[in-house]
This record gives C-alpha cells, sequence and structure tokens, in this order.
C-alpha cells in the first residue's frame, strides 16, 4: 500500500509550506555517533616513509684534470676568431702558458671550494696516462665508501672517440695519448661523479653505460663459470651509482661565442650566479633595464653567503628556483637521490638546471646520466628573471649614489601564492608549486612566522602533505628551528611537529638525540599556553617516550612526570586523555618512572579521571594505571599493596558504559594477571572445581524448547541458525571462532526438549574441552562454562573459603574477567575469554604434571598442610560433600600424556582438578610468570614458552595508536555535516524534508479523527514469535523482535528486509527496543532481560548489521529460574510471570536513557558521556514493568508489578525524588504512559484492564474506563488519542480517548479469515494511524484507518 501518494504530490501542498524549515530536527543532539562508534579503533595505517636518506653521502674527493695545452689548438676543431677564450674567468693568453695553466687550476679549485669547502682536492694539470691513473686509485683509496668527483676539461685535446677514449698527453707533450673510459672506471669506482667540459661529450656518456653493462655481463659469466679470471677477483662495485654531467651531446661543438667564456658548462656548474646574470644582460629584453652593463655586473655588492646583501639575496632566490623546478619536475626518488643526498652533487645538479637553460639557446644540450626532464621551459625561470631585472635596476642609483638596497619581493610573493593554492584548492590536486621555496624560508627571521603558519595549514590537509613536506627536506629546517627562544613560533612548531611525529614516530630519536624534547616539556609546563598547544605539546612527548629506552629517560629526567600530574585536572579533555596516555607510556616496562609516578602518587591522582565523563578519558586513566601495575620488575610488599589497590581501583569499571573502556580494563586487569600468575592460577583451578562440583540452578541447563506452538505447527520460515551452543551462534553471526567444545551438549534450539540433568551438563562441558593450548580456537573455558563460573561465584561458598585478605583481590579480580568474559560487546568478552583460558590452561598444566608425577602417593590420604586450600573446598564451604570428590577420584581419572603430533589427537581431559589443587607451596610469591612450575617435566616445556607472549603481548586495545590519527587528520577542515555542500549533509537535509512531511501529513489525518482501525494493509509470518514491535518513526520499516533475533520488514511493500541475531545468551530474551536517532541516521537499541542493552547500525539497508556498542544497562539482573512452564506463561497471563524483563525509556532531547525491569531502581544512562547518571530507588517490592518520562517536565512515570503507578522527579535528591504513588490498580500494570504535554495525564492500565488517567499534580486518578480483561498488551497513540489492548482471548480491541470501542480485529483478513493468535505485543505508528500486532502464531499484522482518511 503506497502511503498518501496523492497528498505527497499534490499541489495544495504548494512551496510555502514546503519552505517552513522544521528546525526540531536540526536542533536534535544525535547519540552514539562519535568517531568512537563510527571507526574501527585502530591506528593509522603508516605510509612506507622514503624521505629519510638511508645513504647521506658527502663527496669527500675532486680530481680536477685539465688538458689545455694553452696556445696549441687540437687538430680537430676549427676555431671561430675572434673565439671564446675564458678558462675559470682568465684569459690563457695573458700570462705565460704555464702560469695560466696554474692559475686556472687553482681558480677552478676556488669555485669548486664555494660549494663544498671540506673536500680534498686535486689537480693534475695537462696529465699522462699514469698520473691520471694515479691521482684516481688513490683518491678512491682514501674515500673508502664515500663519492669522488672527477672534473674533466677537454679543451687542449681533441675530441672523445667513439671506441669510448678521451685525451690526454705523453710526457713530453709531443702526442695525445687515448684513456680508454673503461680504465678510468676502474680507477675511479664507485660511487663516483664525473663532470666532462669538452665537445661531444655525450660520446664519452655513452660508452660509459655500454662499459657498465659489459662489466655487469662479465660479472655474471663469472658467477657461473669457477675457472673464469674474474671469479677469483674481489667483486668490483656497480657502476650504476655514477653520476654524470656532459656539457653537450655527442654530436655537438661547445659554443664559440667571444661574449661567453670558454668553460661556458663549468661557469654554469661552479659560478652560477655570475654566468646568469651576464647571459640576462646578453638578452635583448635587458635592454630594458637602462644603466646596466657588463662591467656594472662585475661590481655587484655583497657575498654570496650573506642574504642580506643584493649578490647574497639572488644567490639565495637562485637556490629556491632551482630547486623549486627540480621537485615539481624530477620523480620523487630521483629527487631524493640528486638534490637531498649529498650536497656538492645537489649544488652542481641545481646548477645544472641553470647549464640547461642557457646552453640550449647556443644550440648545445647538457646531459646528464641520470637523465632529467627538460626543464628549460620551466615557468619559475620567469620569476627568476623578475628577480634579476629588480635586482639590476637598482644597481647604478646604489653603485653611484649609494642609496639602500630594496630586497626582492619574490619570497612574499610565493608564500602568497602558496597561500591561494591553500585556501582554494579541493582535494585532488597537484601539490603546491612552491613547497620547496617555503622550506627554503624556515630559517630567514623576516619571512619564518608566516612560513610556518603556511607550512602547519598545509601539513594539516592530511598524512600525505606530511609525507610530501618531509620529502622536500622540512625535517632538519624543523629540528633546528626548536633551539629557537621566540615565543611567538611555539603554538606553529608544536603544531607542525604533532603533524610530524602522528605520521612518523620515528622521528623520537631525532628529537632525543638533538634535545628537542626539552622544548615540548617547556611548552607543556608553560601556564600560559592555550590547552590545545599544551595537547600537541604532550601528544609529542608521548610519541617520545613511547616503546623507546632513551626516551624515556630523557623526559624522566626532564621531570616529564610531575608536569603531567599538575594538568590531569585540565578542563580541556583532549589534554586530559593524553596527560594520562604520555604518563602510561612513560612508565611501561621502565621501573625507574614508575618508582618516580609512587613518590608523587600518581595513581592516586589518576583515579579521579576513572570517573570522567569523556570515555577516551576514562580509557586513557585505565591505559595508565595498566601499565602502571604491568611492570616486569621484581615486586616488594609496597608495590604489591600499591597494585592491588589500583586493581581494585580498576574493578569498578566493571559496567562502564563504553566498550571502549571496558576493552583498556581487561587489557589492563591482564597485566596484572601476567604479573601474579601462579595467584591466580591458584584461584582459577578452585573456580574451575566449584564449576564442576556445583549444580547450579541455571537457566542454561533446564529444558528448554525453542517453539512453544507444536511441532505440527514449526515455522514455514526456517530460523536464521541452527548451530548448537550460544557461543557458535556468536561465532556464526559475528564470524568469530570461539571454542567448538560444546556441539556435543544438543541443545538443539529446534528439536523436542534435550533431556539430560543439571550434573550431566557439567561433565558433559567439562568434558568435551579438549586440553588445547588457547591459540587454536579450541578454548579451555568455554563460554558456557564460564557463564556458569561468574553464577556459581555468586551463591558458593568461595566467599567464605577464601577469605584470607591476600588471596581476595585476585578472587575478585578473577569474577571481574568472568563478568568481562560475558560482556555483550563482542571485543571485550573475546579478550576476556583469552586472558581467563591462558590462565586455565597455565594451571591445568602445572596441576597436570603434578598428578602425573604423584600419581602413586595420592591414593593415600590427603595432604595436611593448612595452605592447601582445595582439599578442604567442601567441608569449609558448607555445601555437600559430592561422593567420589575426594582424592581417590583423582586416580580414577588421570590421563594418558598427550600424544605429541597436534591438538586433535589428544584425549578430552577434564580442567577442574578435583579437591586436590596443590598450589601454595608450589608457586611462591616471587615467580615469574610463566616459567615452568616447580616439577614440570621438561617435555612441557616447548609447550607452554609459547602462552607468556600469548596474554602479554597480544593483548592491547589501539586505542592510543587510534587517539594519535585525531593529529594526523586535518583538524582545520569545516567537518561535512557543517559543510553545506557536502553529501553528509545534502542526505540530511532531504531526511528532515520527509520527516517534516511525515509529520504534516500524518498530523492532518489524525485531526480529522480515525473512527475506525481495522484495515489490514500488511500481514507476514515472522521468523519466530514476535515479543517487541516498534515501528521506524518516519520510514516505511518495522523491528520485530523474538527471543534472540530481529527481523525488519517494509510494510509498505510487503517484503523482508533483514533479520540478524541480537548475540544475547541462550536464557535470555529481547524484552525491549527503541530507535535512536530516529530522525536521522537511526539506530536501534534492545534490551534484554539479563540487564544487557545492545545498539545496532547498518540494519534494513542491505548492508551488514553492526554493533555499534553494547554495556549491561542494569547489572544485578541475573536472570532467575525459568523452566518451560514459565516460557509458556510469557505469553499468557502476565500477573503470573517472573519478571517484567527490561524496560528502557528514550529521551532523544537530552540523550537519556531510563532502564529499568527486575530491579529495585530506575537507572538514568547519559548517552553523550556513556556513564550512569542516576540511580532512582522505586521504593517498592515488584519489577518496574514500564517506564515513560517526560523531558520539558523532568518527570519518570513508572508502572510496576504491584499494581502501583508511581512517580519520580528526577531533579531531586534519592529520598525524596518519589513525588506520587498511585495504588488504585489491582494488579500488574502493563502500560503506563506519561503524555509529552506541559499539562500531559499519566494513563495506566493493568492486566484486568481497568485504564485509568491520573494527573501527576492531583493524588486521585481524574477518569477510569473498563475494557476487556486478561490483557497482555497494550499502547496508546501519541498523536490520535486512541489506545489498542491486545488480550491472551486471541483479540484486539481499538478504544478512542472516551472508552468507545471503534474497532474490534478477531480475525486475519484473506486466507479463510483464520483466528488471530493470543496476543504476545502491540504497538502504535508515533504519527501515522498504524497499530502492529504481533501473536503467538508467528503472525506480524499492521491495521490502520481506513482508506478514503489517509
Amino acid at each position: 500500500m503506497k502511503m498518501d501518494a496523492e497528498l505527497l504530490h499534490s499541489p495544495v501542498l504548494g512551496l510555502a509550506e514546503e519552505e517552513e524549515v522544521d528546525m526540531t530536527d536540526w536542533n536534535l543532539p544525535l547519540a552514539f555517533m562519535k568517531k568512537r562508534h563510527t571507526e574501527k579503533i585502530e591506528g593509522y595505517k603508516a605510509l612506507a616513509q622514503s624521505w629519510r636518506m638511508k645513504d647521506r653521502m658527502k663527496t669527500v674527493s675532486v680530481a680536477l684534470v685539465l688538458c689545455l695545452n694553452v696556445g696549441v689548438d687540437p687538430p680537430d676543431v676549427v676555431k671561430t676568431s675572434p673565439c671564446a677564450r675564458l678558462e675559470c674567468w682568465i684569459d690563457p693568453l695573458s700570462m705565460s702558458p704555464q702560469k695560466a695553466l696554474e692559475t686556472i687550476g687553482a681558480n677552478l679549485q676556488k669555485q669548486y671550494e664555494n660549494w663544498q669547502p671540506r673536500a680534498r682536492y686535486k689537480q693534475s694539470l695537462d696529465p699522462t696516462v699514469d698520473e691520471v691513473k694515479k691521482l684516481c686509485t688513490s683518491l678512491r683509496r682514501n674515500a673508502k665508501e664515500e663519492r669522488v668527483l672527477f672534473h674533466y676539461n677537454g679543451h687542449g685535446v681533441p675530441r672523445p672517440t667513439v671506441n669510448g677514449e678521451i685525451w690526454v698527453f705523453n710526457k713530453n707533450y709531443t702526442q695525445y695519448i687515448p684513456l680508454s673510459v673503461y680504465d678510468l672506471q676502474t680507477w675511479m669506482g664507485s660511487p663516483s661523479i664525473f663532470v666532462y667540459d669538452c665537445s661531444n661529450a655525450g660520446i664519452i656518456v655513452k660508452s660509459f653505460k655500454q662499459f657498465a653493462l659489459q662489466r655487469e655481463q662479465e660479472l655474471e659469466v663469472a658467477a657461473i663459470n669457477p675457472n673464469h679470471p674474474l671469479a677469483q677477483m674481489p667483486l668490483p662495485p656497480s657502476m650504476k651509482n655514477c653520476i654524470q654531467l656532459a656539457a653537450c651531446d655527442a654530436s655537438e661543438l661547445l659554443p664559440m661565442n667571444p661574449d661567453l667564456p670558454a668553460d661556458l658548462f663549468t661557469s654554469c656548474l661552479t659560478t652560477p650566479i655570475k654566468i646568469a646574470l651576464r647571459w640576462f644582460c646578453m638578452q635583448k629584453s635587458a635592454k630594458l633595464v637602462p644603466g646596466v652593463t657588463l662591467d656594472l655586473i662585475e661590481k655587484i655588492p655583497g657575498r654570496l653567503n650573506d642574504r642580506r646583501t643584493p649578490l647574497g639575496e639572488l644567490n639565495w632566490i637562485f637556490t629556491a628556483i632551482t630547486d623549486t623546478i627540480a621537485w615539481n619536475v624530477l620523480p620523487r626518488d630521483l629527487f631524493q637521490k640528486l638534490f637531498r643526498q649529498d650536497l656538492l652533487v645537489a649544488s652542481l645538479f641545481r646548477n645544472f638546471l641553470l647549464a640547461e637553460r642557457i646552453m640550449r639557446s647556443y644550440n648545445c644540450t647538457p646531459i646528464s646520466s641520470p637523465r632529467l626532464p627538460p626543464t628549460y621551459m620551466h615557468a619559475m625561470w620567469q620569476a627568476w628573471d623578475l628577480a634579476v631585472d629588480i635586482c639590476l635596476s637598482q644597481l647604478p642609483t646604489i653603485i653611484e649614489e649609494g642609496t639602500a638596497f630594496r630586497h626582492s619581493p619574490f619570497f612574499a610573493e610565493q608564500l602568497t601564492a602558496f597561500q591561494v593554492w591553500l585556501s582554494m584548492g579541493v582535494e585532488n590536486r597537484n601539490p603546491p608549486e612552491q613547497l620547496p621555496i617555503v622550506l627554503q624560508v624556515l630559517l630567514s627571521q623576516v619571512h619564518r612566522l608566516r612560513a610556518l603558519d603556511l607550512l602547519g595549514r598545509f601539513l594539516d590537509l592530511g598524512p600525505w602533505a606530511v609525507s610530501l613536506a618531509l620529502s622536500v627536506g622540512i625535517f632538519p629546517y624543523v629540528l633546528k628551528l626548536l633551539q629557537s627562544s621566540a615565543r611567538e613560533l611555539r603554538p606553529l612548531l608544536v603544531f607542525i611537529w604533532a603533524k610530524i611525529l602522528a605520521v612518523d614516530s620515528s622521528c623520537q630519536a631525532d628529537l632525543v638525540k638533538d634535545n628537542g624534547h626539552k622544548y615540548f616539556l617547556s611548552v607543556l609546563a608553560d601556564p600560559y599556553m592555550p590547552a590545545e598547544h599544551r595537547t600537541m605539546a604532550v601528544f609529542i612527548l608521548a610519541v617520545i617516550v613511547n616503546n623507546y629506552n632513551t626516551g624515556q629517560e630523557a623526559c624522566l629526567q626532564g621531570n616529564l612526570i610531575a608536569i603531567c600530574l599538575e594538568q590531569l585536572n585540565d578542563t580541556h579533555p583532549l589534554l586530559r586523555q593524553w596527560v594520562a596516555i604520555c604518563l602510561g607510556r612513560i612508565w611501561q616496562n621502565y621501573d625507574s618512572a614508575r618508582w618516580c609516578g609512587v613518590r608523587d602518587s600518581a595513581h592516586e591522582k589518576l583515579y579521579s579521571l576513572l570517573s570522567d565523563s569523556i570515555p577516551e578519558v576514562r580509557c586513557a586513566a585505565v591505559f595508565a594505571l595498566g601499565t602502571f601495575v604491568g611492570n616486569s620488575a621484581e615486586r616488594t610488599d609496597h608495590s604489591t599493596t600499591i597494585d592491588h589497590n589500583v586493581a581494585m581501583m580498576l574493578a569498578q569499571l566493571i559496567n562502564d558504559g563504553s566498550p571502549i573502556v571496558r576493552k583498556e580494563l581487561v587489557v589492563a586487569l591482564s597485566h596484572l594477571v601476567v604479573q601474579y600468575e601462579s595467584n591466580f592460577c591458584t584461584v582459577a583451578l578452585q573456580f574451575m572445581e566449584e564449576e564442576k562440583n556445583y549444580a547450579v540452578p541455571s537457566p542454561a541447563n533446564s529444558t528448554e524448547t525453542g517453539n512453544i506452538t507444536p511441532s505440527r505447527d514449526s515455522p514455514a520460515i526456517p530460523r536464521l541458525r541452527s548451530v548448537n551452543s550460544y557461543t557458535n551462534l556468536r561465532a556464526a553471526t559475528t564470524a568469530r571462532t570461539l571454542n567448538k567444545s560444546l556441539q556435543n551438549l544438543n541443545l538443539n534450539e529446534e528439536g523436542g526438549p534435550a533431556a539430560f540433568s543439571p550434573g550431566n551438563l557439567s561433565t558433559s562441558s567439562s568434558a568435551s574441552s579438549t586440553l588445547g593450548s588457547p591459540d587454536n580456537d579450541e578454548y579451555l573455558l568455554s563460554f558456557e562454562t564460564i557463564d556458569k563460573m561468574r553464577r556459581v561465584s555468586s551463591y558458593s561458598s568461595l566467599n567464605s573459603l577464601i577469605g584470607v585478605s591476600f588471596n581476595s583481590v585476585y578472587t575478585q579480580i578473577w569474577r571481574v574477567l568472568l563478568h568481562l568474559a560475558a560482556d555483550p560487546f563482542p571485543d571485550v568478552s573475546d579478550l576476556a575469554m583469552k586472558v581467563l583460558n591462558s590462565i586455565a590452561y597455565k594451571a591445568t598444566m602445572n596441576a597436570r604434571t603434578q598428578r602425573i608425577l604423584d600419581s602413586g602417593s595420592l591414593t593415600q590420604s590427603a595432604p595436611a598442610s593448612p595452605t592447601s586450600k582445595g582439599t578442604l573446598i567442601h567441608q569449609a564451604g558448607g555445601s555437600p560433600p559430592m561422593p567420589g570428590a575426594s582424592s581417590s577420584s583423582l586416580t580414577n581419572e588421570v590421563p594418558k600424556p598427550p600424544v605429541r603430533d597436534g591438538p586433535p589427537a589428544r584425549p578430552p581431559y577434564t580442567p577442574t582438578l578435583g579437591g586436590q589443587a596443590p598450589h601454595s607451596q608450589q608457586f611462591p610469591r616471587t615467580r615469574k610468570m610463566f616459567d615452568k612450575g616447580p616439577d614440570q617435566t621438561a617435555e612441557d616445556g616447548d609447550e607452554t614458552a609459547v602462552h607468556r607472549s600469548f596474554v602479554s603481548l597480544s593483548l592491547q586495545t589501539g586505542l592510543c595508536d587510534w587517539s594519535a590519527k585525531y593529529f594526523a587528520q586535518p583538524v582545520m577542515k569545516i567537518p561535512e555535516e557543517h559543510d553545506m555542500e557536502s553529501q553528509v549533509r545534502k542526505d540530511r537535509e532531504w531526511r528532515f524534508l520527509r520527516n517534516a512531511r511525515v509529520r504534516r501529513q500524518s498530523h492532518r489525518i489524525t485531526q480529522r479523527g480515525v473512527t475506525r482501525l481495522d484495515d489490514q494493509i500488511f500481514i507476514n509470518r515472522n521468523p519466530g514469535v514476535p515479543s517487541v514491535v516498534k515501528f521506524h518513526p518516519f520510514n516505511p520499516c518495522i523491528a520485530v523482535a523474538d527471543k534472540d533475533s530481529i527481523c525488519f520488514w517494509d510494510w509498505e511493500k510487503g517484503e523482508r528486509l533483514d533479520y540478524f541475531y541480537n548475540g544475547n545468551p541462550r536464557y535470555t530474551r529481547i524484552t525491549a527496543m527503541e530507535y535512536l536517532n530516529g530522525h536521522d541516521c537511526s539506530l536501534l537499541l534492545t534490551a534484554t532481560d539479563d540487564g544487557a542493552l545492545r545498539i545496532w547500525k547498518n540494519f534494513a539497508d542491505q548492508r551488514n548489521p553492526e554493533m555499534v556498542t553494547a554495556w549491561q544497562g542494569l547489572s544485578d539482573m541475573l536472570p532467575t529460574t525459568r523452566g518451560l512452564a514459565r516460557r509458556v506463561s510469557i505469553y499468557l497471563d502476565r500477573s503470573k510471570q517472573g519478571g517484567a524483563g527490561m524496560v528502557v525509556d528514550w529521551e532523544q532531547e537530552t540523550g537519556l536513557l531510563m532502564t529499568s525491569g527486575d530491579v529495585r531502581v530506575i537507572r538514568i544512562w547519559d548517552t553523550e558521556r556513556e556513564m550512569k547518571v542516576q540511580d532512582i530507588p522505586t521504593g517498592a517490592d515488584s519489577c518496574v514493568t514500564s517506564l515513560s518520562c517526560d523531558p520539558q517536565r523532568s518527570l519518570v512515570a513508572a508502572g510496576l508489578g504491584d499494581g502501583s503507578v508511581r512517580v519520580y522527579d528526577r531533579r531531586m535528591g534519592p529520598n525524596e525524588c518519589r513525588v506520587m504513588t498511585y495504588r488504585e490498580h489491582g494488579a500488574w500494570v502493563v502500560k503506563a504512559h506519561l503524555q509529552k504535554e506541559p499539562e500531559g495525564h499519566i494513563i495506566s492500565v493493568s492486566v484486568n484492564g481497568d485504564v485509568r488517567f491520573f494527573d501527576p499534580r492531583m493524588s486521585e486518578s481524574v477518569n477510569t474506563l473498563q475494557t476487556v480483561k486478561g490483557l497482555t498488551a497494550l499502547d496508546i497513540h501519541p498523536q490520535a488519542n486512541l489506545f489498542a489492548c491486545g488480550s491472551m482471548n486471541q483479540f484486539i480491541a481499538v478504544h478512542n480517548s472516551n472508552g468507545d470501542v471503534i474497532s474490534n480485529i478477531k480475525y486475519y483478513d484473506g486466507f479463510m479469515g483464520q483466528r488471530i493468535g493470543a496476543i504476545s505485543c502491540l504497538a502504535f505508528h508515533p504519527f501515522w494511524p498504524h497499530l502492529a500486532v504481533g501473536s503467538n502464531d508467528y503472525y506480524m499484522s499492521i491495521y490502520s484507518a481506513e482508506k478514503r482518511l489517509r
């Protein structure tokens, strides 16, 4: 049935009505939509960081080989006249040839020394082959693994040959002698860099590569053939690491323009500014700069390395521009290798970009190996021309009149361009060109503040931006800036470092090495720093001390613990969270920090955070206390006492509302378990013993059948699952592998009753737990066993038994772990199962060995040692001893030692060790965790060694890493939900328009008045007997819960959308459901009668339903005995029923959840804080059967099992909050509803069918109506003044507010008009006049007002 099709599209709904934006939805808070609910709690997947140079290198030796033979031109080059003559800016003809040669050599060395002053320089002027060989081999010998440079100027010898030879001289300069590049490679070795300044230089590069390849092939042959001459020689280094720079291509001659130097290539590489300015003046455009001549250029004031002078500034701009061009054009790894690995190589390659630009203008193509993409047309060269232009235009006045030099606007403009990129761009685009320029100005006093600000905004874009900035080389600069004392840089540097460390935590070592941690300690200790900056500082320190001993020591000396403790109670939650994490990390496995914490009573100061209003902060506090007790150092009595105190404080969080806190709690307690392992083994054995010998009146072992109806009526739709035990159900539905050991229990949910006695159950469950190591899903303690232990421990004699104070802490922590193993949130229970099983395994291993060794002596009487409490377990406890529970039973069941070929071959083994648990004398107090027991046989060694790691290492929650993700992700970006254009926002707008339309149209219908309500618009057979139904307020979806699963139906289309398992244990059932955030992203809350609350998302929309969170809403509701009779009665007569299960009411406006049921309190949970905020005592001896609240008046109305209706004002204290009690009903209240208007009444009804209206201000009812007897369900329509009653006598009556029956429904429509089953539940739609009814015959039907109204 299409809902209101004509109304939806009717022209009456003109734009005017649509435009009235309904603001109610926008103002409603959302529950359970924080990051901790929507994200997986795990760290950021670290990118492989390639920015760190694995092999930083230095060029330590330089060979300058000049073959000039001044005055004699080589035969194969015809020179022009006039011709380029200058070599190293010296005219060789202006002095004697020998003097000229020496001066040129000295000058070339000076030019290189500007770039690398520390290298060893050796000149070889007009050499012979032997001199070159001697020079190269000696330089390589001294350089060892470092780089050597070979500079070759061949202007006075013939051009290189095609065979790969360059030319040198004979002794008396009568001949040119060829020198093979192959030999040169051999002498120079690797790594090397070669510069060739001669015509046809490209030939050398080609030959070099061919020879390098030839070497590789020879080596491969030698490797195969041992007789090869090379096989015995040491491997020569690969020539692949060699870099070559050549002045021109294989077929080109060097330019001979007389205005240029003859060694133009060398000039570009070693005196770039000088040649660049000359070349600029030679261009036509230079005429636009008046008064600038070549002579004037020689007079530019300043030094190259002083940035405040004109020459220094030009040099700085030139460096920035060439670096930027390279970074933007080259592939990243090549850029790293050429521009970041070696200072001299980087300078030469920057200058090579200039050489390419200048020489190409003279038809020469410089060549490099590795090859670079062409850069001579890059746009940044125009910025260079502009900078030169601005500088030169000032020259005449500076030189003639001495006016002041105006600095170039270049850097400011580039920063502006970067700013524009940051503010204008979209997510996916090319990286900003200006990044290397930002790097250049980081250390400049003038620009650094702005540059740091922009860099911070860039890093904030996400981890990719951080990786990019690191690959440009920002790291050493920001590290150096930590030495600055400027206060204005602090916030910026702290932000930048937080971003870097969130992405790459390996920088912790660099920081400590450079004393960088002191900077952040001073920021954290500075009370005038804003909280968010201190938060980043403490995050940085938390990374420095994370698993890094040197960092822990440095920060401990820097007084980190005291500084952190002072800020534990700061108002900024993120700061509190990180202060706690930082403390937890500094004393993790570092005993001196722990003792420093003890002296400052750190653990006691941390206790206050355990009740913090922010779950993440509570979590961090649990983490810190967990590592505090988890130190592996020897224990003194003092530290044991502290550990016990901490443990008992932590145990109070057992029912915290947030699963992340409880997960962290399991890990913290597991540290304690590891620390005091022998004590826990003792406790474990006692509990296992109790469990075995104590027949629990447990719901699990009462006979249960899945269906109430006889088997011939078994459901047409098969149940979702037919797995046997609860654990398997969990495994099947939540894809978890728990134990398979309970399958022989035959608790068949489908079939008839499986008959066995409680006694059988305990033995079969024990026998089936094969003694596997906990690693192979064969858990020793199954879920059922643990659950049973949990209940045993509450009635058993253990309390009196282990009254010794020393043991009681361990017993209580064991109980806490048992409780957590039954946690409704799977991750928590999994972790707790791991810890329990690890200890149980350990205990049985130790005890088993003991038994095998002692089996001979065990038949005699029990040992008299008073410490052996196990022996006295039954006499002391006051429960009757079981026959055969004495020592004799042990001998009867001594198992054979396990066969060693894998777990399946092991015999089933009973982990419960009979009465004789030999412990105390076996486990001295100081025993180390997981060592072998005193008598353990060697053959067990290999097996037990595995388990230390099993508990201690594999248990971590990822909380700290997940919290660190906050710093890696953008913090300045507008969140999607506030971004008007985002998809999230558009979806939300659409949903809110839909909601307004539903409200408007349904209101129009209910205003006309509903006179009948029996038009059946939906019927379907549900997979299980419906126990709760709930309409979604705005979309056509209805949730129907049976005992342990939820089915979703689309009632417009009549189709099933989803059916999934809720995850509650077998002996519990779902008793209430609520939609949270129904107006927006809906979540479904289910409440079960063991007090657990679970919240689901992604249901009914083709995705897999996921549990968002789950917690124990009411802790003391252990379900009481439920036999078959009780099960049937649930649906027949509420008054005979033992309990109401759990009832809830939800307030979307305040985010409060009221819960009650078979308890004596109404507990209020704040979902924002995920904690209990109030317990209102009901003051009655019966259960609460119905709850209704009104947020405006702060009233809560409760209907109770004894027939009373009570009203509470939650603003008042626990003793005076009950403001009214009505005792007019004589029997169980089915429903009490508090109307949500300012003058709203309470409407209540009991199983006897009397409906009463109360005004909360009056002490008696203001109206009474009588309806049907034997009422099982009732609901009240919030808008339409209707109420519907469902009876066990198989009919539904719908009344209006005067009590008149407007519809009586007894038969289904269609198919032979079958009679309706006994009504199990019913519910009205919150807006439409629809009534959903579930009955005992599995059917779920929906009735509505007659068609003409709709």
